[in-house]
């Protein structure tokens, strides 16, 4: 726990911060109204005997009440996936509608890709891509487990990512829940901390800055970027983000959230970030028993 201390001033009632981060995640997951309604899922549960509480924000995301969340009758026949709690966030915040041309940049497994399918009503486009070849194969296992038939998979670096591939030049949303250092799924991995070091944090956001770029690139005017990480460092969160508006044609926007969150830092070890990244939200483990979780809310201005 040690790499966390940096964060004591930005984190309220730290210790309390801590003692969440050490407690094991319990399981969660999210119903899929591609293949069945929210209330199949409650009535085949109930039928198993597995129990389930509703999360309060979001009432298709359940925490179960068994260790074994993947091997149950809803998830054998698609009509769950399972997804960590707060990871289901960024899709919300994205807000995909039916008949929309949405990217996930960095989308394997799948879990955020095909909740976007399901929001839409699997009506649209999603191009679900990840740069990771050997991640494909779970993208698409998932992709057809669910059901998820508007789901396009690409394989390439999304930093230099081309459309030409498609008839289209440009998406309405993009969702970048990019790669990081994830030091917010320390409850459900143990080890994310050991090889942490600022050296990390400085390559991660590198690259995280580049597919942010990107992405605001190929989103249209008045369309919609979210960004997203599992992580707490500012260097991956405000300063990726604030790197965006400095160099690319975006603002920060507000969003509604029923979650317990803190707005995003607008200073950080004598760096100053734009006073709009106050509408980002930080979601620490100890605010609603989860990972950790930032995300931001863009819009493209031209």
């Amino acid at each position: 726990m040690e790499p966390l201390e940096r964060y004591r001033p930005i984190i309220d009632d730290f210790d309390a911060f801590l003692e969440a981060c050490e407690r094991p995640l319990g399981n969660a997951v999210r119903i899929n109204t591609i293949k069945a309604s929210v209330e199949r899922t409650l009535e085949a549960l109930d039928q198993e005997a597995v129990g389930y509480e509703q999360a309060d924000w979001n009432p298709r995301v359940l925490r179960l009440e068994t260790d074994s969340p993947g091997s149950t009758w809803t998830s054998f026949h698609g009509f769950t996936h399972g997804q960590e709690e707060v990871s289901a966030v960024p899709p919300v915040v994205l807000d995909p509608q039916p008949g929309e041309r949405v990217w996930d940049c960095c989308a394997a497994p799948g879990g955020k890709a095909t909740q976007i399918a399901a929001l839409m009503d699997d009506e649209g486009t999603v191009v679900a891509n990840d740069s990771n070849l050997g991640r494909i194969s779970a993208l698409r296992f998932n992709a057809e487990r669910l059901g998820a038939t508007s789901l396009a998979v690409t394989n390439e670096d999304a930093r230099n990512y081309s459309l030409q591939r498609f008839s289209f030049d440009e998406f309405d949303r993009t969702l970048v829940d990019a790669p990081c250092s994830c030091e917010g799924t320390i409850r459900k991995n143990p080890d994310a901390l050991e090889d942490w070091s600022e050296d990390h944090l400085a390559s991660v956001s590198g690259i995280q800055k580049g597919i942010l770029r990107r992405a605001i690139q190929a989103t249209r005017e008045g369309g919609t970027v979210v960004y997203s990480t599992c992580t707490f460092a500012p260097e991956e969160n405000e300063a990726v983000v604030q790197h965006a508006l400095e160099e690319e044609n975006c603002r920060v926007v507000d969003f509604d959230l029923d979650l317990e969150y803190a707005p995003g830092l607008t200073e950080w070890e004598g760096d100053e970030y734009d006073s709009s990244l106050e509408k980002a939200a930080r979601i620490y483990p100890h605010h609603n028993d989860t990972g950790g979780f930032f995300v931001a809310k863009l819009e493209v201005t031209a």
